[in-house]
This record gives C-alpha cells, structure tokens and sequence, in this order.
C-alpha cells in the first residue's frame, strides 16, 4: 500500500449578511444548467447565485444565477474551500426549505453538506491531486434542553412563518 501525505484545514465560508446557502456536490458540468432550471422553476423571481468547482479538464469554476452578488459570494467561497465538484448556492429571497428537495432530486448531486444561514466551517483534506470535504461545522453547539417555555416559541416561531398552522 503507498501511503500519501495529506494536509487538513478549516476554511470559513465568507457570508457576511447570514444569506442562507446550500452547500453540495455533484459529479457532472451538467450540474450547472440543471440546478439552474429548477431553482427558478421551485421559486418564482428567486435571487440566487451558484458556483461550480470542475473537477477535470479545464477545472473552472462554472456559475450561473439571477443575481450578480449571490454569484460573486458563491464564487469567493468556491474559490476558498477549491475542492473538486463542489457547489455553492446562495440564496436572497428564498430559504432552503423551499428549494432544497428539488437540489437534490438533480441526477448529478451526489450529497448535500449543509443547507444553513448559520456560520460555517468547512474541513478540508488536501492532497497532491486536490482537495476533499470531509464535514462542516455548522453553527454553535447546544447550551442546553428546550424547556417548555422554548418548545411555545419554536412552535408559535413556525405558525408566525407559515409552515404550521
């Protein structure tokens, strides 16, 4: 067996107004079009920008969107977490939850790592070939147990949104 050296490292995702993203991969350049496609047939006038990391060939970051500064934030974030095949949305004016089960019904995502507003941390192996995603640290950890009090205000939190009634 030949073993090879490999780095680790945290990279920040860079969201300074807290847009919610959606974080994946996939495995084809198709990728692009297609998320595209049914981001704007899930969400009617949606604002969101998408970036790409090819994995061969010319190994670009590909993008599309409706928006030019939800694209230039995916493509920054792209650029700094550089692992082949990954994907980034960002959304203005829609939430994951209205968009993230088309995302995955694309043939080409193979995995979502977060769907979030919340800070992030991506960790990465690299290697002499490229880079991985191992796992991403999403947010904070928990301080405590809801208490019946805290249960009252998810629950009146998600009728004030309109997902319960």
């Amino acid at each position: 067996m030949n073993a090879q050296n490999f780095t680790t490292e945290v990279i920040p995702m860079y969201n300074p107004d807290a847009k919610n993203f959606i974080f994946g991969q996939s495995h084809f350049i198709k990728t692009v079009e297609d998320l595209h496609e049914v981001l704007v047939g899930a969400v009617p006038g949606i604002q969101f920008g998408l970036a790409f990391c090819e994995a061969s060939g010319p190994r670009l970051i590909r993008t599309s969107g409706t928006s030019q500064s939800m694209i230039d934030l995916a493509v920054k974030n792209a650029q700094a977490v550089g692992c082949g095949h990954a994907f980034f949305i960002f959304l203005d004016n829609a939430f994951p939850i209205n968009v993230l089960n088309v995302v995955k019904m694309v043939p080409e995502v193979t995995r979502i790592y977060a769907a979030t507003a919340n800070p992030l941390e991506v960790i990465v192996a690299r290697t002499k070939q490229g880079g991985a995603v191992l796992g991403v640290v999403d947010g904070g950890s928990p301080l405590g147990v809801e208490k019946p009090e805290e249960i009252q205000h998810r629950k009146d939190l998600l009728r004030k949104f309109g997902y319960k009634l």
